[in-house]
């Protein structure tokens, strides 16, 4: 069976493209045809994957996208797929994988009014559209309860063509046998003493992820308990604005920002804390990566996996509206909290009692579900 895969950019530390080649190659795995459009490729290709890179065109990027787009939906009407599924939104699918926030939403409820009629946001929501207005037949894959509310409450889309995933953490990423061992030599690499609190955050795209929220955090600890705290940053962005707030906020000696790095899960294992302040996050795979590696977690309530933290207490929640002062005090708090053990029973508990790693399994399900009803198996 030929099944289309849909992405806009691949890179290989995105959560997002990390989902996209889960699910491809678990589709793969059970002997299909994936042929996947992408409009950019960081990356080795994994073996099987076809993989056609569509120039797209436009000024910026909102333009390039719906070209891309467009580009696609023709190619599409060329080739006899079985299904398509897209890790983006874009016309011409079967089934969305929405990891990404409701466009919408945001727009309305964190933007000025004007800039709903912008040239980028009316691209947008035009894309966005095309998946979620109830007149789409496409299957929608979504990452939390909370997430899809908030897609029926500004499109209207029907219940029935909703399902609901379990998330999907590598196997890699759960603790196991020498585990501490792992992780002193992380914390001995990077000199980290053991009187010193290593905290940790990981993510792509550092305004996205807060990281200003983080060294502002960071710079209202009291010197003498700052000199104790190392803040280590992993992931890929511009470093430069941030690298200069350090400096102005007298944190700089510090913080470092190592940019991405494969060896992730050695990194959870020699933390002391997993520091996630999004402004804004569909799911937050890294919350649970977390609480399977034992570490404890501060985040923003607005991240969609937060609620696994509040379940599981394992750790602190930053509450909405956020507020610098307050975020403050609760990192002060969870630093040299008597409860930090009990943050990683419950965490490391919570995980070994729930389903955390079946997401490609699920998605790829629902995909051959949707090929069968269309007369494809």
């Amino acid at each position: 069976m030929k099944l289309g895969f849909c992405l806009f950019r691949y890179f290989p530390y995105g959560g997002l493209q990390r989902d996209f080649l889960k699910v491809a190659m678990e589709c793969r795995r059970r002997g299909h045809r994936i042929l996947a459009y992408v409009m950019d490729w960081q990356g080795e290709v994994p073996e099987g994957l076809e993989l056609e890179v569509v120039c797209a065109r436009g000024i910026t990027n909102a333009a390039r996208c719906r070209d891309f787009a467009a580009q696609v939906a023709r190619k599409l009407g060329k080739e006899d797929f079985a299904c398509v599924t897209g890790f983006n939104k874009m016309p011409g699918l079967d089934v969305y994988f929405a990891a990404d926030p409701c466009f919408a939403a945001r727009l309305h409820e964190d933007k000025p009014f004007l800039c709903r009629f912008s040239r980028r946001n009316r691209i947008y929501r035009e894309l966005e559209r095309s998946v979620f207005s109830p007149q789409a037949n496409v299957r929608i894959l979504m990452l939390t309860r909370l997430e899809q509310e908030r897609y029926v409450k500004y499109y209207r889309t029907p219940a029935e063509r909703f399902t609901l995933l379990p998330p999907g953490i590598s196997r890699d990423r759960i603790i196991s046998a020498g585990a501490s061992e792992r992780g002193l030599r992380m914390r001995q690499e990077f000199g980290i003493g053991a009187d010193e609190k290593l905290v940790l955050m990981v993510g792509s795209g550092f305004r996205t992820k807060g990281l200003d929220r983080s060294l502002r955090a960071l710079a209202s600890l009291p010197e003498k308990v700052r000199s104790q705290v190392r803040l280590v940053v992993i992931g890929a962005g511009d470093t430069r604005p941030f690298l200069k707030l350090a400096e102005r906020l007298g944190v700089g000696d510090r913080v470092r920002l190592l940019g991405p790095r494969d060896d992730v899960p050695d990194f959870l294992l020699a933390a002391d804390m997993l520091l996630h302040p999004s402004y804004t996050e569909a799911a937050g795979m890294v919350l649970l990566e977390a609480m399977a590696a034992g570490l404890p977690v501060l985040a923003t309530d607005i991240c969609g996996y937060a609620f696994h933290i509040q379940q599981a207490s394992a750790g602190l929640l930053i509450p909405s509206p956020f507020r610098q002062e307050r975020m403050n005090q609760l990192f002060a708090h969870m630093l040299f909290s008597d409860q930090l053990s009990q943050w990683r029973r419950n965490g490391l508990d919570y995980v070994a009692r729930n389903d955390i790693s079946s997401l490609p399994e699920r998605a790829a399900d629902v995909i051959e579900e949707v090929a069968r009803r269309r007369g494809h198996l």
